[in-house]
């Protein structure tokens, strides 16, 4: 059988690429990190792979606002082929700086819906940069890359991390349509506000998929709890901790063996 291929996508400023390429390998993928230069001068290019991951960082410097710029670039000359992409049954994954890249395309949290805004990352509520754990709860099974509902432990680091939907209604729609997967939580499992909530994320979301289930943009970094010695407690905790950041990657290599 022919083994799953995932693309990496690299840019200006994104520092997660080899730390999403790891997490794609240790599950079973073989991965390319490619330049967005590539891709735009191969536009098909993109459909010889069935996973890919526009990574973590800040694309660009973020200068015009987290992932803008390489929205821009991705906007004005490869949405359609990604858009093409998704309609294929494939995976697309959006982590921190991906997921505002995903969201100000328009890629998320509706792919196909033409509006020009749909949602959008702002600034966090406390006004800096935010670099801990957190929790999260799996509030929904739709995504393809969730396959239970549980409290889980990522990362976070970003600055503009704050889900803003275009309006309330489209809000409603998603929450009714299971797309809300991920929620900031405290210790009990219980949406609440900072700092469990680090950037005061409308509805304590932490991530969102399309109404597919197959395209996932999370401001957390699943990548960076890859291995159980990635969490700060792993010696306190000995064999008891489970990388919740690897299942992301091992639910993906599941679905494209079963459906592509």
């Amino acid at each position: 059988m022919v083994t799953p291929r995932a693309i990496v996508l690299r840019a200006a400023g994104i520092n997660c690429d080899r730390e999403s390429q790891s997490a794609c390998e240790k599950v079973g993928f073989q991965v390319d990190v490619t330049h967005v230069n590539r891709l735009i001068e191969n536009r098909k290019l993109v459909h010889d792979y069935q996973f890919l991951i526009v990574p973590g960082g800040f694309s660009f410097g973020d200068d015009l606002g987290a992932g803008k710029v390489l929205a821009n670039e991705l906007k004005t000359k490869l949405v359609p082929e990604f858009r093409e992409f998704i309609q294929a049954g494939k995976l697309m994954l959006g982590i921190c700086n991906g997921f505002q890249v995903l969201t100000k395309t328009g890629l998320l949290p509706e792919p196909m819906n033409p509006s020009s805004f749909q949602a959008t990352l702002g600034n966090n509520d406390s006004g800096k940069f935010e670099a801990r754990w957190i929790r999260l709860k799996v509030s929904s099974l739709k995504s393809e890359f969730l396959k239970e509902e549980e409290v889980i432990e990522l990362p976070i680091a970003h600055g503009e991390g704050k889900f803003l939907p275009g309006d309330a209604q489209s809000m409603k729609r998603w929450e009714q349509g299971g797309q809300l997967v991920l929620k900031y939580v405290d210790a009990e499992g219980r949406e609440a506000g900072y700092p469990w909530n680090p950037n005061g994320s409308t509805s304590s979301v932490a991530g969102i998929c399309d109404p597919t289930g197959r395209v996932l943009g999370l401001m957390p970094h699943p990548e960076r709890f890859q291995d159980a010695t990635n969490h700060p407690q792993w010696t306190r905790r000995g064999g008891d901790v489970r990388p919740d950041g690897l299942k992301f990657f091992q639910n993906a290599f599941a679905y494209v063996k079963r459906n592509l």
